[in-house]
């Protein structure tokens, strides 16, 4: 039922400010602005490949003004679906009532019954590329509860559990599960449990508790992006020269969230099928 991570919504202090630092780092493009009243805030949405991610600002004490008092950052992931009535049946079949948001829904951690994954569901679009990304194909959601977690968004969306993949991390501290929601494509929920509270994964869990802590995306034009990166915001980043494979781009360079890019079809690497990636 679930297409793809089409998008990521993030709260901040000065929208305007976020978007214009998305458009200077990553040339991605500013294209609607509106009031969402049922969240409280103002929201500004841009272009990121063939995704968006929607910045929004407190204007009303509500959820945005909530989250971003408790540090702000990544605030909800963002789906697709060929046939967003189906979903919204499934919802109501599960006793959760969703938030209307014009014609997207959204559901919080509460009513979801996952902690710390807010979400939001839009009808799948096909949308041109814009600027240096290609796609956003990833949220990570920190939880104690991988397993848990994993089960729920298989009964909410109809997902069929034997195409997850397995994750870990010595280097990060970290082990659960890729929700792929097709074993054909990236798109997914990376669930997992920051188990090693020393590394950073695990101090932010600690001082947040579950919760979305980053996104992640693909681009063919990774030399250029770290160039712009080196010249714009070259303490907020993490990457070389010698890897051609993927970076980092910092919380503060992009309004809280931190973003991993990963060059076009490497990410398969650790999700499944390594031999699907293409050379460099």
């Amino acid at each position: 039922m679930l297409n793809r991570i089409d998008r990521v919504m993030i709260t901040a202090h000065d929208a305007a400010a976020v978007a214009n630092r998305w458009v200077e780092l990553l040339d991605a493009r500013i294209d609607r602005r509106d009031r969402v009243s049922v969240l409280g805030a103002d929201r500004i949405v841009i272009s990121v490949g063939n995704s968006e991610v929607e910045i929004l600002q407190p204007v009303a004490p509500g959820p945005v003004s909530r989250h971003l008092a408790a540090g702000g950052g990544a605030f909800a992931a963002g789906f697709s679906t060929r046939n967003i009535h189906i979903a919204r049946r499934r919802f109501a079949e599960a006793g959760i009532v969703p938030t209307q948001i014009g014609q997207q829904f959204f559901v919080d951690a509460g009513r979801l019954g996952i902690p710390g994954l807010n979400i939001v569901v839009s009808a799948d679009a096909e949308r041109p590329r814009v600027g240096l990304m290609t796609t956003l194909y990833e949220v990570t959601h920190l939880t104690t509860d991988p397993t848990g977690t994993c089960a729920a968004l298989a009964r909410l969306f109809a997902l069929d559990q034997r195409n997850f993949v397995p994750i870990r991390s010595e280097q990060f501290g970290y082990d659960g599960t890729l929700t792929l929601f097709d074993p054909q494509q990236l798109h997914r929920i990376e669930t997992i449990d920051p188990f090693d509270r020393t590394k950073t994964m695990g101090r932010y869990f600690d001082r947040f508790g579950p919760s979305l802590y980053m996104c992640y995306g693909e681009t063919d034009r990774l030399p250029e992006l770290r160039e712009r990166l080196k010249q714009l915001a070259p303490r907020d980043w993490t990457g070389s020269d010698a890897d051609d494979n993927g970076l980092f781009v910092h919380p503060r360079a992009l309004g809280g969230v931190m973003l991993g890019v990963s060059r076009v079809s490497y990410a398969w690497t650790w999700s499944g099928y390594p031999a699907r990636v293409t050379p460099a």
